[in-house]
C-alpha cells in the first residue's frame, strides 16, 4: 500500500516573468496563473504517480547576469528531489519558465523539458545535458518570444543527437489562451509518457 504513494516522477512547473524586474513574483500574477491548468490538469491525471509542484521566484524579472528565477528553481528541484530521491524529474516550462528550464536542464536528476513558447534568449539550450529529451510547442504568431529560434535551438539539438521535437502552433499567441487542448495535452504526453518509460 505504502509503496503505491510514492510518487514514480517529480514534476515542477515553472512559470513565466520578464526580461529586468524586482517587483516580487505574486501566486495571483497572470504569469503563475496561466499555469495552474497545468499543474491541477497533471495532478488530476496521474494522482499519486506524480509529485507535482508549481514553483515560485522571489521577483518578476530575469535581470540580466543575475538570472534572478534560477537559484528559487534550483532550490525547488532540491526540495522535489530530496522527498523524493531516485524519481526522475520533469520540468514543464513557459516563456520565462523555458529559459529557467533550459538551465536546469544541466542537471543530472531532469529527464524531460517540455518549453511551452520559451524565451530563449542566447541560445540557452546549450544548457541542456545530453540524455534529456526535450520537446518545444511554439505559436507562429508569438510576438513576445520568438518561434524561430526555438525551432533553431530544436534542431541544433537534433543534429547533435538529442531527442528534440518541435511543434508549430497555427496561429497560436503567447498567451497559449488559443488551442487549449494542444498546449494542455502536450503536458499529459509529456508526464505519460515519462512515467511509462520509467515504468
Amino acid at each position: 500500500m505504502l509503496e503505491s504513494m510514492t510518487p514514480r516522477l517529480n514534476v515542477l512547473v515553472l512559470p513565466g516573468g520578464t526580461d529586468n524586474s524586482y517587483r516580487p513574483f505574486r501566486a495571483t500574477q497572470g504569469t503563475a496563473l496561466r499555469m495552474y491548468p497545468f499543474t491541477w490538469s497533471i495532478r488530476a491525471r496521474f494522482g499519486s504517480a506524480v509529485d507535482v509542484r508549481q514553483v515560485r521566484y522571489r521577483v518578476y524579472g530575469w535581470n540580466g547576469g543575475q538570472a534572478s528565477p534560477l537559484p528559487y528553481a534550483r532550490a525547488a528541484l532540491d526540495s522535489i528531489t530530496r522527498d523524493n530521491p531516485d524519481v526522475p524529474v520533469v520540468l514543464i516550462g513557459h516563456s520565462m519558465g523555458g529559459r529557467v528550464a533550459a538551465h536546469l536542464g544541466a542537471d543530472p536528476r531532469v529527464a524531460d523539458i517540455l518549453a511551452l513558447a520559451p524565451w530563449w534568449q542566447h541560445r540557452d539550450w546549450r544548457h541542456i545535458r545530453r540524455g534529456v529529451r526535450v520537446r518545444a510547442i511554439h505559436g507562429d504568431a508569438d510576438t513576445l518570444t520568438s518561434p524561430r529560434r526555438t525551432a533553431e535551438g530544436i534542431a541544433e539539438l537534433r543534429a547533435a543527437g538529442y531527442d528534440a521535437t518541435f511543434v508549430s502552433v497555427p496561429g497560436g499567441r503567447h498567451a497559449m489562451l488559443d488551442h487549449i487542448s494542444l498546449w494542455q495535452g502536450s503536458a499529459l504526453d509529456v508526464v505519460g509518457r515519462a512515467l511509462a518509460e520509467g515504468a
